[in-house]
């Protein structure tokens, strides 16, 4: 018998509000997901996964202990303010009261869904966790990510089950600039990413492949403006597969970004709820082959409510059917 997809949704990552009316990365992605995902006929056969706040050690895996130490003393000084919202000094990402815990919680409820495949309990695992994490460097939160979560989870299942090599399979309209810096010069963590070259933050060339041991372990694969269906999916059949079966990851990661679906407020990519399931099948595929299945996909941008609700079920629906 097949073993279950876990699902890690928990109303601790509405807690991290930030600020304006109407900015895009709002808890209701997160309550969008789960309402359109409660009416599936599959959805008791979910998992749930319970979150935990990740520890400083495992932070530090893969950031700076002077950034850790430098959120923790600016989310305590909006203690004071009378909003209670302010942006980190490290560019453009709004915290809150509480913002610093959920960041905690988003970070080890992965590590959680990690756990959980690595020992067997899960085939394959979906978090839907905020804030977001791809944007974030060892040193600097951007772009609404404040950890990495992906990144952690990468060195985590390295160092905690001995994973020798990790495979990061990233298709948010926006580069992941902070997982790609991370694991730039290590070859032991395989970085692939489609993106609209040119979107914030401006990185993800074609030629950025690596450097030093790592060269040649980063795949920037741009895709135009409208991108379809059909061309992200052979963006993943012809660039993703041969260097995957090159690398054969033992663990893939997945920084599931569905700003790249049709009409997304902050992307001109046109892919639908079955361009993206397609996509997931695509990567299922591959880890059947190389890595027993083992999938942790993360939760990243999407910021139309109704089609992030869609093409979140889709992408969910696609790792449990296979």
């Amino acid at each position: 018998m097949n073993k279950p997809t876990g699902l890690l949704s928990d109303d601790a990552y509405l807690r991290h509000l930030p600020g304006r009316t109407g900015h895009p990365e709002c808890p209701e992605r997160l309550t969008s997901i789960r309402d359109r995902i409660q009416q599936a006929p599959w959805f008791s056969s979910l998992v749930s996964v319970a979150p935990r706040k990740a520890t400083r050690q495992e932070l530090t895996l893969v950031h700076d202990e002077a950034y850790l130490a430098l959120v923790e003393r600016e989310a305590r000084d909006i203690m004071g303010l009378k909003m209670g919202l302010k942006q980190l000094s490290t560019g453009d990402t709004i915290i809150s009261r509480d913002s610093l815990e959920v960041a905690h919680l988003a970070a080890g409820g992965v590590l959680s869904a990690v756990d959980a495949v690595m020992e067997g309990t899960l085939r394959n695992a979906f978090c839907a966790v905020r804030p977001p994490g791809h944007h974030a460097t060892s040193d600097r939160a951007m772009g609404f990510c404040i950890f990495n979560n992906v990144a952690i989870a990468a060195r985590y299942v390295q160092r905690t089950f001995g994973i020798s090599k990790a495979l990061i399979v990233d298709w948010d309209y926006h580069h992941g600039n902070g997982t790609q810096d991370i694991f730039y010069a290590d070859p032991s963590v395989f970085y692939f990413s489609t993106h609209h070259y040119g979107a914030y933050p401006g990185t993800g060339a074609p030629e950025d492949r690596g450097v030093g041991a790592g060269l040649g372990a980063t795949l920037n694969v741009p895709l135009p403006v409208g991108c379809s269906d059909a061309q992200i999916y052979q963006g993943l059949e012809t660039h993703l597969v041969p260097a995957a079966r090159k690398f054969r990851p033992d663990f893939i990661l997945i920084s599931a970004g569905f700003d790249a679906m049709r009409g997304d407020l902050l992307g001109c990519f046109d892919v639908t709820p079955e361009g993206f399931a397609a996509i997931t099948r695509l990567i299922v595929n591959l880890a059947k082959e190389m890595c027993r299945g083992r999938i942790v996909s993360v939760l990243e941008g999407g910021y139309r409510l109704d089609g992030l609700a869609e093409c979140a079920a889709a992408h969910i629906e696609a790792l449990r059917a296979n």
